[in-house]
Order: C-alpha cells, then sequence, then structure tokens
C-alpha cells in the first residue's frame, strides 16, 4: 500500500470542503506563560462528531464506489460514531465494532448516528476476531480502518494544514499518539520544514517504543485514562513516523488530567483526556517547547463533572 503524501492532503481538504467543519483556533495568555511560549490550538472537539475522526472517515467515504452499501469498522467511539455519520450522509449502513468498555457517551453517539454496534472484547485481538467474524457474515461490506489507510491518513492530515494557513509558519506542531493517523497525517503537512512531536500516554507507550526500537511493538492492556490512544500505531503510520524521525513523549495518566481540567478553565472548552495530552506533556518539559507551537485538541467527547457516568 502506498504511503500518501502532501497532495493527497491538499486533495482530501478540497474534497471535504461542505462536508466538515473548519474548526477555530484559539489561544490563551496564561497557557502561554506556563510553558513560555505562544501556543495556537486547534479545536477539533468542534469538529462534527465531536473529534478529528470525521476527517478521515468521510474522506474514505466519499471515495468508494456507488455501489458499496455496508461500511463496517473498529473503534472505541470517535472514529465509530465519524464513520456512523459519514455513511448516514452518503447513504450507506455502518456496522462499528465497540469494546464493551468503551465510554457510555461515545457509544451512544455511535448509536444515535444510525450505526449498528457490535460489542467485542477490550484488546485489539479482540476487535479483529470480531471483525473477522462481521466481514464474512457481510462479504459485500467494506472495512474502513481507524487509522492505518493512505485515505484517513491524508483527511486526518487536513487539520494542521487549516492550522497552517490560519495562524502562518509554526516551528512545531504537537500531536497526541495512539493508531498514529492524525500524527502521520500531520507529519506529512509539516513536510520537514516543522518539527513534530507526539505525545502518548504512558501506559499506551507503543508508538514511543516503536520508533525507539524501529520494530513496531503490539498494543498495551487498555488502562490509560486516555481510551482513544489505547490502540496500537499503525504500520503504515509507523512508516510516516520512522522516516521523519518524529519524536514520541510519555506523560503519565495524572499529569493528563490535570492538563484536560486547566483546557476547560482557561480556554473554556470541554476536552477529552486524549486531547489534553500534548499540553501536559509540555507543562511537564517547558524547554522543550518552540517559541510558536501549535496543538491540535482531537477531540471532546466526555461527560463533563456531574454528568459522567465513568472516570475522566
Amino acid at each position: 500500500m502506498n504511503l500518501p503524501d502532501l497532495a493527497d492532503v491538499e486533495a482530501a481538504s478540497q474534497r471535504l470542503a461542505g462536508h466538515i467543519q473548519r474548526t477555530s483556533v484559539m489561544t490563551s495568555n496564561s497557557l502561554n506563560e506556563a510553558v513560555g511560549a505562544e501556543l495556537f490550538f486547534k479545536c477539533e472537539n468542534f469538529q462534527r462528531t465531536g473529534s478529528f475522526k470525521f476527517r478521515g472517515a468521510m474522506n474514505a467515504i466519499l471515495q468508494l464506489p456507488q455501489h458499496v452499501s455496508i461500511v463496517v469498522t473498529h473503534s472505541s467511539g470517535n472514529h465509530g460514531a465519524a464513520l456512523a455519520l459519514a455513511a448516514k450522509e452518503c447513504d450507506k449502513t455502518a456496522m462499528v465494532i465497540v469494546p464493551k468498555g468503551a465510554r457510555p457517551e461515545k457509544r451512544q453517539a455511535i448509536e444515535r448516528l444510525g450505526a449498528e454496534i457490535v460489542d467485542c472484547g477490550e484488546n485489539l485481538e479482540d476487535r479483529e476476531v470480531v471483525l473477522a467474524q462481521v466481514m464474512t457474515s457481510h462479504p459485500e461490506a467494506v472495512f474502513v480502518p481507524p487509522y492505518d489507510h493512505p485515505e484517513i491518513i491524508a483527511g486526518q492530515g487536513t487539520a494542521a494544514l487549516e492550522l497552517l494557513e490560519e495562524v502562518g509558519s509554526l516551528h512545531q506542531l504537537w500531536i497526541p499518539v495512539g493508531g498514529g493517523g492524525l500524527a502521520a497525517g500531520t507529519t506529512i503537512v509539516a513536510n520537514g520544514q516543522i518539527d513534530v512531536i507526539c505525545a502518548e500516554p504512558e501506559l499506551a507507550r507503543d508508538a514511543h517504543d516503536s520508533l525507539r526500537t524501529g520494530r513496531l511493538q503490539s498494543a498495551m492492556p487498555p488502562s490509560t485514562v486516555a481510551d482513544g490512544l489505547r490502540t496500537a500505531l499503525g504500520q503504515l503510520n509507523f512508516e510516516i513516523l520512522r522516516h521523519n524521525k518524529v519524536a514520541v513523549v510519555l506523560v503519565d495518566d495524572e499529569a493528563t488530567l490535570a492538563a484536560m481540567r486547566l483546557i476547560w478553565n482557561r480556554l473554556k472548552i470541554v476536552v477529552e483526556p486524549s486531547a489534553a495530552v500534548c499540553l501536559a506533556a509540555m507543562l511537564r518539559d517547558p524547554k522543550r517547547v518552540a517559541a510558536r507551537a501549535g496543538i491540535i485538541l482531537s477531540g471532546g467527547n466526555v461527560s463533563p463533572p456531574g454528568l459522567q457516568s465513568g472516570r475522566c
């Protein structure tokens, strides 16, 4: 499978016009002072379905042949909701394989958008077993991967493209990394001209270890509070990040939750833990942050205090 390039991201941006939100960019003097840099927050928590995932899902759906009527994926929530809405808008049926322990608000969003949920266990292996069963039962269906596919990567890269169009030149781009679609798409947009730094939970450090060892590592047990980053780094994304020598910094869950609350308080917006790992990493090591840095806030699908049914 060919790796996507900048032309693919630019084509995706044109394709997605009229389908996605051009999300806002926010700044905060107090957060700038805390880190010692000028920070630009790309608010993908305001994207349709509440995360950047709609970009990749819609880009993939728009390129499917007309006769395809069923699309299938596996997801802990955000990609599943994104695919559900993309399928709905393109008159297709979506089936989403969801871990039983996924956040209730994310499961509810998938169902609300019209997709059929198929339960699975908590590990990636559990998802893949159920996926194989579903594809056998529906041979006419097309699998739309959550992160490890050229069309998904190109779609996710449009967030960074918009950020740079809005704020001009940046010295760094900070991206949360799980499966790596957003990180890979952003790296393509950086095009060797901007330093890309990924942040990852200590409890889901396979991307860090994969790039350190040069060999793709398996996912760790799904225990981090940043549920959107629990999955393993994809093969294509690994190749893109490795080729571009992208660094991955690790943060613990306590720091992530503190950074999430800080974003809520200072920017007055709701983000989920996965979106807060970059700010957590910056606050942990502010000397690493360049003078002008962009952060993609990847999503906001979490219940605010008083409404949440699980840990956040």
